[in-house]
């Protein structure tokens, strides 16, 4: 019985020290499965993007670069991960932030801008 608690313990212990790798690789930013399944109400309007463009570089250039390749304080955005990732993700990541990483809240813009932010970025 004590084996068979023992091992339990290695195994659970060993999932803890996993699950805190995985969310030290990402700074723990983990996007809530229902924000992820959003969908962006201006997919249909690609015109729009020009507004997040122009939002991109007034808000995000700054740590992002001008062409959202990245800068010593900020990741590349056109990379394969950050593309590969939801609408709603985005749109998550974009409103909340991450005090972790030095991703400043932008839930303070309108829903729409924060929107056009996510088309602008798949345009990347």
């Amino acid at each position: 019985m004590r084996a068979i608690l023992a091992a339990v313990i290695v195994v659970y212990a060993s999932l803890v020290v996993a699950t805190a790798q995985v969310r030290e690789r990402d700074n723990g930013w983990m996007v809530p499965p229902n924000a992820s399944a959003k969908q962006n109400p201006l997919a249909n309007r690609p015109d729009a993007a020009a507004g997040g463009a122009k939002l991109f570089q007034e808000r995000c250039a700054t740590c992002h670069g001008a062409d959202a390749r990245g800068t010593e304080d900020a990741p590349d955005l056109s990379q394969a991960d950050v593309q590969a990732q939801t609408d709603g993700a985005l749109f998550w990541k974009i409103s909340t932030g991450n005090s972790r990483s030095g991703m400043p809240a932008f839930s303070f813009l309108p829903e729409l801008q924060r929107w056009q932010l996510v088309l602008h970025l798949r345009q990347r």
